[in-house]
């Protein structure tokens, strides 16, 4: 998180705002490509939905997106349960190798007890284990916002790889998805996608900022991914960490942990040492 940032956890009862999770990808289905740098939403090719491996529709979304088919999605929504099994939020997060999905820290510290994820098609499936970075601290500006969720079988999506040769650049063009709700408040029964540029990139923190023909992520979006083009494929920048602006969906500043930061890959490389790359 980011000095005056808040956090994006949704809570089932009513806690501070959290980003829900969205599909996966098929694993017997090749992964969302594009052309290098896309410089437009319309340079997109099928559409932004295309990119997390569905069609359009709806056209309200994360804020100002778009609602995609799930069916080979690798946007899983992640359903979160207390010790006593009690539902207390919802996240985000992507497949980034057969068994493992990356989110954000603060969607699993605190009164997480319990995983399943939920792909908008099937049964959930139940993590064998979660992880967060060993030092975060909601509270604590500084703190790594990540997390890794492992299952002990196989996930029915292909993985999406992590973006780690390269730091995005100022202006480019990203693509946001997540289970989040959309400008009306509403919350989503399947992922939803949308499209934003860089606004600024830290040596922890990318950042994008909200306009009225841009996509901005909200409540229910935490752990889901920012996205850019390397080589032909999209692949993860950053994940959904916070706003600027306590709940606001439509004003401010979008926060998203920098995946190529080098405590962050490592955290991610050492728990998921499978996971794929660009």
């Amino acid at each position: 998180m980011t000095p005056g940032s808040s956090s994006l956890a949704a809570g089932v009862a009513a806690l501070a705002l959290a980003f829900a999770a969205c599909g996966g990808s098929s694993s017997s289905a090749s992964s969302p490509t594009a052309p290098t740098s896309p410089t437009s939403p319309s340079s997109i090719p099928g559409g932004v939905c295309s990119v997390i491996g569905g069609t359009a529709r709806i056209t309200t979304s994360i804020v100002n997106g778009t609602t995609c088919t799930a069916d080979a999605s690798p946007i899983a929504k992640l359903n979160l349960a207390d010790a006593s099994g009690q539902p207390i939020a919802s996240c985000s997060g992507t497949i980034i190798a057969p068994r493992a999905v990356l989110t954000a820290a603060h969607c699993l510290n605190g009164d997480t007890a319990s995983v399943q994820v939920w792909f908008g098609t099937g049964p959930q499936i139940q993590a064998a284990s979660f992880h967060f970075y060993p030092t975060y601290q909601e509270s604590d500006s500084s703190s790594l916002d990540v997390g890794v969720v492992l299952f002990d079988q196989d996930l029915p999506r292909t993985p999406v790889p992590l973006l780690l040769s390269r730091d995005p650049t100022v202006g480019e063009l990203a693509v946001i998805a997540g289970w989040g709700n959309d400008q009306t408040g509403s919350s989503a029964i399947l992922p939803r996608a949308g499209t934003t540029t860089i606004a600024s990139v830290g040596s922890a923190v990318i950042q994008t900022e909200y306009s009225s023909n841009m996509s901005a992520v909200c409540s229910g979006d935490s752990g889901g991914p920012l996205l850019v083009s390397e080589g032909g494929v999209w692949a993860i920048a950053g994940i959904t960490s916070a706003v600027s602006v306590g709940g606001a969906c439509t004003m401010g500043t979008n926060y998203f942990a920098k995946v190529r930061n080098a405590d962050i890959s490592s955290f991610i490389r050492g728990l998921v040492p499978d996971a794929v790359q660009r």
